[in-house]
């Protein structure tokens, strides 16, 4: 028993060194996974760039595209076969001879198969012309560049959506910072309310009033508290990283000053030299051209050259696979063929293709028409963010200004509480307008990036 324990304890001794390590270690992860990471808006969009998962599938798809340009090159290119086939006789086979009746005992039979048998094949078929795979070759060529504006979209979008989502995360914060600072005024107010009633001043109701005008914005600091956690969850989805990552937002809700076209058109001119969705619809209406051009191709002759190298054997049992004889043959040729009628088959896909390739065409004007329309609606909110934060900067002073007069007076006994109350209101409402106008100037700003097909805000 003694020896059992002794053995333990050395053992323990040993390990210990190691299992103090691996818990040292554990805590320093802990501890960096922990730490609070900074995080500026463009930092935030970086982010989400390297980590999106929408921007990993517009990244494979472009690649599939590279391998179907691959793949159509493959209908001009050599295709080259080889194969080899090995045949056992288990009943050879026989060739029925005519009897003789001049010649007793000559046989009526003659075996004409060996008991083994080999072949080996190499086929080499190399198209000469084919406008079908030329005008496929075309078509994918322009998919590439279609999968190319798409990760383009698929990117703009994303970065659109992660400036909204850390504007909202902003102006939530700065919401519950506003209910706070109200919170903290009408705190001082009630401390001036039990003072002034302690010296007899104020009323034993104005006391009551103080204390209800705090406890009712506890709900809304609640709200607003709850607004912040999901604002900051969906701005860490939106960037691709894990909710429960520790971030802190350094950035402020600013004026942006970003530089627009004045004039409707020549921001509409902007979007069409720049917005990749409108590219990709243009470069499907030149594939649905390509369509067209294959289809009509299948009118038009296939020309190819093709060769054969062919070696065979066949022997006996006994024999040697290396002491049979291998004869080869090798044959060259070119092979044209052309369709002379088909059932309608290839006029009407001629056809389906155009009336494709109007589609197409039509979705695009239809296009154009909404981006113009959304620029216009897009450009108005953005001027009109702007009017109402020139209104709202000169009402905050004013807010102010007449809050610490209502303040004042109250404390010295010649204003009201219902005064009071009143300039605390129009204070707590003015910051919210102007804080609300910047926030909607933001989010204006971006989605008229987006609409301009823009990638960032000047800032």
């Amino acid at each position: 028993m003694r020896r059992i324990v002794f053995r333990l304890g050395a053992i323990i001794l040993v390990l210990l060194p190691f299992l103090l390590l691996t818990e040292s270690s554990l805590l320093k992860a802990a501890t960096a996974s922990e730490e609070t990471r900074s995080l500026t808006l463009d930092e935030a969009v970086r982010t989400g760039l390297e980590k999106s998962r929408i921007l990993e599938i517009a990244r494979l798809d472009r690649d599939m595209a590279g391998q179907k340009i691959r793949e159509s090159w493959s209908a001009v290119m050599p295709q080259i076969t080889t194969g080899f086939t090995y045949t056992r006789t288990l009943k050879p086979s026989v060739l029925l001879l005519p009897p003789n009746q001049g010649f007793p005992g000559f046989p009526t039979t003659l075996t004409t198969s060996s008991d083994n048998a080999g072949r080996a094949t190499l086929d080499v078929h190399q198209p000469l012309f084919n406008g079908s795979a030329i005008a496929g070759i075309r078509a994918s060529g322009i998919v590439r560049k279609m999968s190319e504006e798409a990760y383009r979209n698929a990117e703009s979008a994303v970065v659109a959506d992660i400036k909204i989502s850390y504007f909202d995360a902003l102006i939530s914060k700065e919401q519950l910072s506003l209910i706070e600072q109200s919170i903290a005024r009408w705190e001082q107010s009630r401390k001036d309310t039990r003072s002034m009633f302690r010296q007899g001043v104020a009323a034993d109701i104005d006391t009551l009033k103080a204390f209800l005008s705090v406890e009712n914005l506890r709900p809304d600091l609640i709200q607003a508290e709850n607004r912040v956690a999901t604002t900051m969850t969906r701005l860490k989805n939106a960037m691709g990283i894990p909710v429960d990552s520790n971030v802190k937002l350094t950035g402020k809700l600013e004026i942006p000053s970003a530089i627009y076209p004045a004039d409707i058109n020549a921001a509409y001119r902007e979007a069409l030299d720049s917005r990749p969705d409108l590219h990709q619809l243009d470069l499907q209406v030149q594939a649905e051209g390509e369509k067209v051009n294959a289809a009509r191709a299948e009118r038009f002759p296939l020309l190819s050259a093709f060769g054969k190298l062919e070696s065979q054997t066949a022997f006996n049992d006994g024999i040697r696979p290396s002491n049979s004889r291998w004869p080869a043959s090798s044959s060259v040729g070119l092979q044209l063929t052309m369709p002379l009628f088909t059932g309608y088959r290839i006029s009407s896909q001629v056809e389906q293709a155009r009336i494709g390739q109007l589609q197409t065409r039509t979705r695009f004007e239809e296009l154009k028409a909404n981006v113009r329309a959304e620029i216009e609606v897009r450009l108005l909110n953005f001027r009109e963010s702007q009017k109402r934060i020139e209104v709202q900067s000169k009402t905050i002073s004013v807010a102010e200004r007449s809050y610490n007069i209502s303040r004042l007076r109250f404390k010295e006994g010649i204003g009201s509480r219902l005064e009071l109350t009143d300039a605390e209101l129009q204070l707590n409402k003015a910051k919210t307008n102007y804080l609300q106008a910047v926030y909607d100037c933001l989010a204006a700003s971006t989605q008229l990036d987006k609409a301009l097909g823009r990638r960032r805000i000047s800032r």
